[in-house]
């Protein structure tokens, strides 16, 4: 009988060491979504979109929120020529989807013209940049995959944080959300 005891005894320790884990587990999946959901055309998903600068908007599609980190996805309008410095993310895949229009889309050495259907990859840790070209709209379908902090880095942005930062000071932030500036953007009579 005394076995008995003591081997209740243990696992009954055993269950109460492990609840916290447990416990900790069960939080987790909360901040990932359990459901399917339909974000509309021209909508973002929490129907606030992010721009980062005159002419440019951005539309939440899939959110960091809802795959706990793992994917992001988010439409770019553009109605400007150009678009960001050449940069290297530390630890995500990009995908650019071409909607409409057409865009310069750099990856390591290689410059990529891309239209409407056209799709370019872009792996971590290679230099890229991206510019829209010619007169029209532009809209891309991007995708950072793990999302990292790509969607509080624009979300900062769209609230105004660079607008008093020295270029050290950007530089410092933009590492601070996983990526590095390397080199000037696109310049658009290369092709």
């Amino acid at each position: 009988m005394q076995r008995n005891s003591f081997l209740k005894a243990g696992l009954a320790t055993a269950a109460f060491l492990a609840s916290p884990f447990l416990w900790a587990a069960d939080a987790l999946k909360k901040y990932r979504v359990d459901k399917g959901f339909k974000v509309d055309a021209g909508k973002d998903r929490f129907n606030h979109a992010i721009s980062l600068f005159d002419g440019d908007t951005f539309m939440t599609k899939v959110s960091t929120k809802d795959t706990n980190g793992d994917l992001y996805v988010y439409e770019s309008s553009r109605v400007k020529e150009g678009g960001p410095a050449l940069h290297t993310h530390f630890d995500q895949d990009e995908m650019w989807y071409v909607l409409e229009g057409e865009f310069l889309i750099k990856v390591g050495d290689v410059i990529h013209q891309a239209k409407a259907g056209d799709s370019v990859f872009g792996p971590r840790n290679v230099p890229h940049c991206f510019a829209k070209i010619g007169t029209g709209d532009g809209r891309l379908l991007m995708t950072f995959q793990p999302a990292g902090k790509m969607e509080a880095f624009f979300q900062k942005v769209s609230e105004g944080a660079l607008k008093t930062m020295s270029e050290a000071e950007q530089d410092k932030f933009r590492e601070e959300h996983g990526f590095k500036r390397v080199g000037p953007p696109i310049n658009q009579l290369k092709k």
